[in-house]
């Protein structure tokens, strides 16, 4: 795929996948340099019901970033014109009938959307259209950032200390759009009922679209000051609020990483908060490269020896799990959090995961597609590094005998119950020691609250045992 700069177009397309905004976008500036007139697209999926990597809110927002970048175009002068369909043969179609020679996108990381690619190519290239691609999702390509021997880091650490080295590229300003490619039916931004969904009652979530994203920033800026001080409590506005916003591409990370750099610059004496931060741009930049890598990880532990582990699967438990009746204070706060809003706090995403996986023993991979179908900010690299962190199997992951303890976490993290009195309402009585000592296995920490389906110091002994098994067994 062609990503040079030196371009020239009578007509071309963009291609919108998970990029949806109109600033400091590298592949719809590439194209609004290299054509004369364009035709800015989506693509929307025909599958119905269900989907194993999404869900209704999910959809939401999604619809909810089409209408904000269709209005944005149309305010340009422009416009977003939508398909429904098979990506490829859509784009080619498209194409041949607008007389467009070129098609303009940026790359999709996960190993689908790097098919789709290559068979756009392929496709493109028996018409005489090309194609152009770009790399725009994170600050550095997964080929950027590689040890002194060209192999891949496989650790955070020694990536970080590279990677925060490196020369970080600069945003860019909005280009002014050219005109667009005339007598084209432009459709209409898809509803939620396209997939044949609806959202759940007392569904709220985030509001999507570029503009919304853009206010999520600046209010990021004022509190990530105190971001190493408040960023480990739920109950607390500690974190940014901007995954989703990555995810969806309504920010761009170039602009993300300048405007907190910038901030840090005028305020040295949170240094320490800034610094946390930006670590966590590396987080997110460590796993997508560990995806480029290795993408055998959507399927397979990353760590050979915990191939076949022996996972239980209990369906009772499983559905206490996915509907917040655990009787584990903050485990079913987190996950009535996550099936409300979209979101779940960062810190209860690893304590909800760990008790999946060490408590409960059910294979993480139930766990990560529950979380992709139900996270708005679900990040596929992210998503897949979290759940084998906590299940002691990924990259860098915590060792299966770190093990943390629900009780433990919920005194250090919410002290108060302030977290998961907001998302258990039975327990808004009970007393903060209630919430934060264990009763042992079948028994309930507040009268009206269920009891806890396990008893979490003998399911500690039970993994231990079974990680140590397998272990030897390999030896």
């Amino acid at each position: 795929m062609d990503c040079s700069e030196s371009l020239s177009y009578q007509k071309a397309l963009f291609w919108f996948r998970r990029d949806l905004r109109v600033t400091d976008n590298k592949g719809l500036n590439a194209c609004i340099r290299g054509s004369i007139e364009m035709l800015p697209l989506f693509i929307t999926s025909e599958w119905q019901h269900e989907h194993p990597w999404t869900g209704p809110g999910r959809q939401q927002f999604l619809c909810e970033c089409l209408q904000s970048l269709s209005h944005n175009l149309n305010h340009l002068d422009s416009g977003l014109c939508f398909r429904k369909g098979p990506q490829v043969e859509t784009l080619i179609k498209l194409a041949l009938e607008t007389g467009a020679k070129a098609i303009f996108f940026n790359q999709d990381p996960d190993p689908y959307g790097k098919q789709v690619e290559k068979k756009l190519v392929l496709e493109a290239k028996k018409h005489g259209i090309k194609v152009h691609a770009y790399h725009d999702l994170s600050l550095h390509a997964p080929g950027e950032c590689l040890k002194k021997d060209g192999t891949p880091y496989r650790v955070y650490t020694p990536y970080f200390n590279r990677w925060i080295e490196l020369e970080k590229p600069r945003s860019s300003q909005r280009l002014k759009l050219p005109p667009l490619i005339p007598n084209v039916e432009m459709g209409s931004p898809p509803e939620l009922s396209h997939w044949g969904l609806t959202l759940p009652k007392n569904h709220h979530a985030l509001p999507g679209g570029e503009k919304a994203a853009k206010k999520r920033l600046k209010q990021a800026v004022t509190r990530v000051p105190y971001y190493l001080a408040k960023r480990d409590h739920p109950a607390a506005e500690g974190t940014s609020r901007i995954s989703q916003d990555l995810r969806w591409g309504t920010l761009s990370i170039r602009k993300v990483y300048e405007t907190i750099s910038t901030a840090a610059q005028s305020d040295l004496k949170n240094h320490s908060s800034y610094h946390t931060f930006l670590k966590e741009i590396a987080w997110r930049e460590f796993y997508l490269q560990i995806l480029d890598h290795f993408p055998e990880v959507l399927t397979k532990e990353f760590q050979s020896v915990y191939y076949n582990l022996p996972w239980q699967f209990e369906e009772t438990y499983w559905k206490a799990w996915t509907s917040g009746q655990t009787g584990f204070p903050i485990i079913d706060a987190g996950i009535r959090e996550l099936l409300q809003t979209g979101h779940m706090h960062n810190r209860v995403r690893m304590i909800v995961a760990m008790f999946l996986t060490k408590d409960l023993h059910i294979d993480w991979r139930h766990g990560e597609q529950f979380f992709n179908q139900h996270l708005i900010d679900g990040e596929i690299a992210s998503n897949n590094g979290g759940w084998q962190w906590s299940a002691g199997t990924g990259a860098d992951a915590a060792p299966y005998f770190r093990i943390q303890n629900p009780w433990t976490q919920t005194k250090k993290f919410d002290p108060q119950g302030d977290y998961i009195k907001q998302w258990v309402p039975e327990l808004q009585e009970a007393t903060p020691r209630q919430l934060f000592t264990d009763p042992g296995g079948g028994i309930s920490v507040h009268p009206g609250y269920t009891p806890t389906i396990v008893d979490h110091n003998t399911e500690r002994l039970k993994t231990l045992s079974i990680f140590q098994t397998h272990r030897e067994a390999l030896m």
